[in-house]
């Protein structure tokens, strides 16, 4: 079995943690690809591991494997999309973060984690994308999101206006601090903090949510997820950001967007007992309250 890792700096909290994944994987028997910078930090931080491996810096080096595991929070979940790509790899979450909806096996449910990929006893979820295009701006090839898609200002005192498309016919035009364009693995990260509303992974569906409106009656909406999206902006300044999750861009204000979704999906490993609804009442703190 072939199995790539991924991730970032830890708290020193989690090395053990690390130093145990490590030893769980060389017994059995695993053959390890190792982010190139994340094996500099492992050796700073003394793990050691079975050193017959591959070092991989992007997608194009990341080779055939299995697997690959994510050790950190959601955001370096995120950031295994650009590796993992159309291959159809499934992605394991260790969280070593803060929340962790993606990322969603704890550190003492590692040895059974690994003996779930060992034995192929997991759920598979299919997570939908989102990808954006721009008739003068060229995103690369990375031009997809896993959470959301947001349209924001960059002046901290002037709104923008967002003039949005559903399949050509004019839908709105929204003044706000920007827009968030969310999957429903989104539906739980910054679209949910600006009061967009929780779907469940399967739903197929997309949400548009504004962020900060000045009109109060203006609220978020859920969209099928077929629907093709153009954006316009008009704004006091030369341009205005667009962030696929964490990966920040500065458009000029003639671009004109389309977003739509991906046709391919990103597969997360969820171990049997880690339903998403499960996943929600724990992340969410509901049932805190003592009449539960």
């Amino acid at each position: 079995m072939k199995i790539a890792i991924y991730g970032k700096k830890v708290a020193n909290i989690y090395i053990s943690s690390i130093q145990f994944l490590f030893d769980e994987l060389k017994r059995k028997d695993v053959t390890l690809s190792i982010d190139a910078n994340f094996h500099d930090y492992l050796q700073q931080k003394k793990i050691s591991f079975n050193k017959n491996i591959r070092l991989f810096n992007d997608s194009n080096d990341l080779g055939k494997v299995d697997y690959l595991i994510s050790i950190g929070g959601d955001g370096t979940f995120l950031e295994t999309i650009v590796l993992v790509r159309d291959s159809n790899i499934p992605v394991l979450g260790i969280n070593t973060g803060r929340l962790g909806f993606l990322s969603n096996v704890k550190t003492d449910e590692i040895a059974e984690a690994i003996e779930a990929l060992i034995n192929q006893e997991y759920d598979i979820d299919e997570r939908s994308m989102l990808s954006i295009e721009a008739d003068n701006y060229d995103f690369g090839t990375n031009n997809y999101a896993l959470n959301e898609i947001t349209l924001h200002r960059t002046d901290s005192s002037t709104m923008i206006t967002v003039h949005t498309y559903l399949d050509d016919e004019f839908l709105n035009s929204y003044w706000a601090d920007g827009l968030i364009i969310s999957t429903p693995t989104g539906s739980t990260a910054y679209s949910l903090s600006c009061n967009g509303p929780i779907l469940l992974p399967d739903s197929e569906n997309m949400i548009i949510t504004p962020i900060a409106p000045h009109n109060l009656n203006v609220r978020p909406l859920v969209i099928n997820d077929e629907k093709v999206l153009k954006i316009q902006i008009d704004a006091r300044s030369d341009n205005y950001v667009v962030a696929l999750d964490s990966r920040s861009f500065s458009l000029p204000l003639d671009a004109t967007l389309k977003i739509t979704k991906t046709p391919h999906t990103i597969k997360l490993i969820r171990l049997k007992e880690h339903t998403f609804l499960k996943t929600l009442r724990s992340k969410l703190m509901w049932g805190i309250d003592k009449r539960n």
